[in-house]
């Protein structure tokens, strides 16, 4: 059944587990922490909560483990109202966890410990091809195996449904990949690992976009952190500038991006404008610490 107005995510959860510091450590190095925080996160699920909280149907294909993380990551899920009729609790493998360090500046590093994440597989994805095929678009990224989110490329490609794909962490895609996606969303560094290019202004920006476009993809919008982001498409080329803000924490502030551009394209409108929205949300989210409390709603926006 066609639901042309909900966004399907295929990805992780995880929980996060934050601690924030004046700096953050070298290698080898004790830092004393200043605040600790626990949160629900995870790209998938964070890009699904993103979506979500702004107002789109979301339905989420994940793994989490049997356990307390697990429950409190479902419970979570369905106050948000999100379908979770295709997240498989795993009796072999844990709920997945990150381990953050955020500094005084809002910069982060992150461990991630995959757990169920790990092994979502191309039959869970299968499970779920008729939300996938009636969606208005479909949100990828890689924290799952890449035969899961190919297989889901494919479905939704095959039945004409926009593939957002958020490239993170950045790994090697292959071309086959590549030109199921309608929209990639890379960071400056994801950008560079994809073709090479180091990215630190708009004309690297054009031309790691245009390399990208040739690979297959329809459109790119590289985001740039406080810069905004840079659109290139068949029929456009724009930087589009992002809120000046204080940030105090950038843990998903790329998946509140992406979510908050699934919702968007989700209600009809054009790239550029989903793109300069997803700007603002991504702003607001970088305010506030932590990955899914940090989300905006529609209003705040």
């Amino acid at each position: 059944m066609s639901d042309r107005r909900r966004v399907v995510v295929v990805g992780s959860a995880n929980t996060d587990m934050v601690v924030g510091s004046d700096r953050l450590p070298a290698a080898g190095e004790t830092v004393l922490g200043g605040t600790f925080l626990m949160a629900a996160g995870g790209k998938g699920a964070n890009q699904a909560v993103a979506a979500a909280r702004l107002g789109a149907e979301v339905s989420l294909v994940a793994r989490l483990g049997s356990d307390i993380f697990g429950d409190q990551s479902l419970a979570g899920f369905e106050r948000e109202r999100i379908d979770t009729r295709f997240v498989v609790r795993d009796p072999n493998a844990p709920s997945g966890v990150a381990l953050i360090l955020v500094d005084a500046g809002g910069e982060n590093l992150i461990s991630v410990a995959p757990g169920a994440n790990a092994r979502l597989s191309v039959a869970d994805v299968e499970s779920a091809r008729a939300v996938i095929e009636g969606a208005a678009i479909v949100l990828l990224q890689l924290e799952v195996p890449l035969d899961a989110v190919g297989r889901t490329a494919e479905i939704a490609a095959d039945a004409g449904v926009p593939v957002i794909l958020d490239p993170a962490p950045a790994q090697e895609l292959d071309a086959g990949l590549l030109a199921t996606v309608s929209i990639l969303t890379p960071n400056e560094s994801e950008a560079e690992r994809l073709t090479g290019i180091p990215v630190g202004d708009r004309s690297s920006a054009h031309r790691a976009a245009t390399e990208l476009r040739a690979r297959g993809v329809e459109s790119v919008v590289l985001t740039l952190g406080a810069r905004g982001c840079y659109l290139l498409s068949a029929t456009h080329e724009e930087l589009v500038p992002a809120p000046t803000v204080e940030a105090v924490d950038t843990t998903a502030a790329g998946d509140t991006f992406n979510g908050a551009l699934a919702w968007q394209l989700a209600n009809g409108v054009s790239l550029r404008t989903a793109a300069e929205v997803a700007s603002r949300a991504a702003a607001l989210s970088v305010t506030r610490r932590g990955a899914q409390p940090s989300m905006p709603t529609a209003d705040e926006i």
